[in-house]
C-alpha cells in the first residue's frame, strides 16, 4: 500500500490534522471522517523526534490517550513530565535497554489501563561507508534499530496475547526495501526489522495482533513551531568524515551525504500528513503489512523491486527448462552425444532401405530371366520342356 497525497506542500498541524482529507483506501476500513471513533491508547516510542511528534499531536487532535516517549540521552525529565496531562503521559526511555521499555509499558498500563496501539518511530544511523564505520558505531545503530525494535515487541506481546489484539505500527524507511551508498549499515538494521515483522506478523495473527512497517521516504518537519523547536533537520542520523579513499566529490559512497546536503529542510514528504495517514492505521480494520509514505519511497522501492524482477527473468533458465517452441528451446539444448545418436540411427536407416532396394532389384531381375526361359522352352531347373 501506498500514499502519493503525503507529498504536498500544505502544512497543517495540530486540530487541523483532523480536516484533512487524506483517507487510506476503502479496503482497509478505515475511520471515515466526521464519523465517532473509539478513542485507543497509544504508545509511541521515539515520541520527541520528527515524525513521533507528529503522530502524537495527531493521536492527541483526535481524541485518543499517549504515551509520549522520549530518548534518555537528549530529553530532559522536566520537559517529558511538562507533557503529563489526562490524555497524555510523557516518559523517559533507552529502547536498547529491554528493562527500560518494559517500564513504558507497566507505567502506561497503571495510567491508563490499558494497550492499544505501539508504533515505534525511534531510530538512528550513521551516513557514512561501510569501510569508515567502526564496530562501536555499527553496534549502536542495531541496538537502537533492530534490537530497541524486539525488546519492545518482547516486552508488550505478553500483554497483547492476554488481550486477545493489538497493534503494531513499526517505522522502517525506503533503506530497508533498497541498498543507500553511503547508509549500509543502517539500511542492514532496517531489513532486519522488516525480516523481524513480516515473520513475527504471521506469528501472532492467530492472537488478533496486526503489524504494519510503515515505510516513509524525505520527510520534512512541517509542523506549525518546526522554525521553533530544538530538532536538527536530519535529527538521528549522524554524518561521519569521509576517508580519503571515499572522500572525492564524485564517490558513490557520499551519495547520502550529497542528498542531506542538497535537500536540506526541503524533503518532499509531509510529516504531518504521514501522521494523519498513520493515525487511520492504528483504527483501520484490516492494516496492510506495508504502507509507504512520499513519492519517492513509492518510486524509488519500485524500482528496486522492478529490477530484481528483471534479475529473475535473466537467470531463471539457469533452473527452469525452457520451452521446446522457444528460441534456444529443446533442440538446441540436445547433447552432442544425442546429436551422434541421432545421426547414427539416420545413417543405419539409409542403409537398410538401401539394401531394401538392392533386394528389390535382385528379385525383379531373377523374375525376368524365369520369364525368358519360359518363352524359350526351358523349365526352371534347366531341361528342356519337349525332353519330359
Amino acid at each position: 500500500m501506498d500514499s502519493r497525497s503525503a507529498n504536498d506542500g500544505s502544512s497543517v498541524a495540530g486540530p487541523e490534522a483532523s480536516k484533512m482529507k487524506l483517507q487510506l483506501p476503502a479496503s482497509c476500513d478505515p475511520p471515515l471522517p466526521g464519523a465517532p471513533v473509539k478513542p485507543l491508547v497509544w504508545i509511541v516510542f521515539g515520541g520527541t523526534g520528527h515524525m513521533g511528534r507528529s503522530l502524537v499531536k495527531s493521536a492527541l487532535s483526535h481524541g485518543d490517550l499517549v504515551t509520549t516517549v522520549g530518548r534518555v540521552v537528549e530529553t530532559a525529565p522536566e520537559a517529558m513530565a511538562s507533557l503529563n496531562s489526562g490524555t497524555c503521559l510523557g516518559q523517559l526511555c533507552d529502547v536498547r535497554d529491554a528493562a527500560s521499555v518494559a517500564r513504558v509499558i507497566e507505567c502506561t498500563l497503571e495510567c491508563f489501563g490499558r494497550i492499544d496501539c505501539i508504533a515505534n518511530c525511534s531510530g538512528y544511523g550513521v551516513i557514512g561507508a561501510c569501510e569508515d564505520q567502526d564496530e562501536h558505531e555499527l553496534r549502536n545503530q542495531f541496538e537502537t534499530n533492530f534490537m530497541g525494535t524486539l525488546h519492545i515487541v518482547q516486552a508488550s506481546l505478553p500483554y497483547f496475547r492476554q488481550q486477545n489484539g493489538g497493534r503494531y505500527l513499526i517505522f522502517s524507511s525506503t533503506s530497508g526495501a533498497l541498498g543507500v551508498p553511503g547508509l549500509g549499515p543502517y539500511c542492514a538494521t532496517k531489513y532486519a526489522v522488516e525480516g523481524l515483522i513480516e515473520a513475527m506478523a504471521y506469528e501472532v495473527d492467530p492472537f488478533n495482533i496486526k503489524a504494519t512497517l510503515v515505510e516513509p521516504g524525505l520527510v520534512r518537519r512541517d509542523e506549525l513551531d518546526s522554525h521553533t523547536n530544538p530538532l536538527p533537520t536530519w535529527g538521528h542520523f549522524l554524518i561521519k568524515p569521509a576517508s580519503e579513499a571515499y572522500s572525492h566529490a564524485t564517490s558513490p559512497a557520499l551519495h547520502a551525504k550529497r542528498m542531506v546536503q542538497w535537500l536540506g529542510d526541503r524533503q518532499p514528504t509531509s510529516a504531518v500528513k504521514c501522521a494523519e495517514l498513520v493515525w487511520q492505521l492504528g483504527h483501520c480494520s484490516y492494516p496492510p503489512l506495508r504502507l509507504l509514505l512520499g513519492s519517492y519511497a513509492i518510486e524509488s522501492i519500485r524500482d528496486r523491486l522492478r529490477s530484481v524482477t528483471e534479475e529473475l527473468e535473466d537467470w531463471k533458465h539457469l533452473n527452469y527448462p525452457i520451452p521446446p517452441d522457444a528460441p534456444g528451446g529443446e533442440r538446441d539444448e540436445k547433447t552432442d552425444k544425442e546429436e551422434q545418436n541421432e545421426r547414427e540411427e539416420g545413417h543405419d536407416k539409409d542403409e537398410m532401405d538401401e539394401r531394401e532396394d538392392h533386394q528389390g532389384r535382385d528379385e525383379g531381375e531373377d523374375r525376368e530371366r524365369e520369364d525368358d526361359d519360359m518363352m524359350e522352352g526351358i523349365t526352371p531347373d534347366g531341361k528342356d520342356r519337349e525332353s519330359i
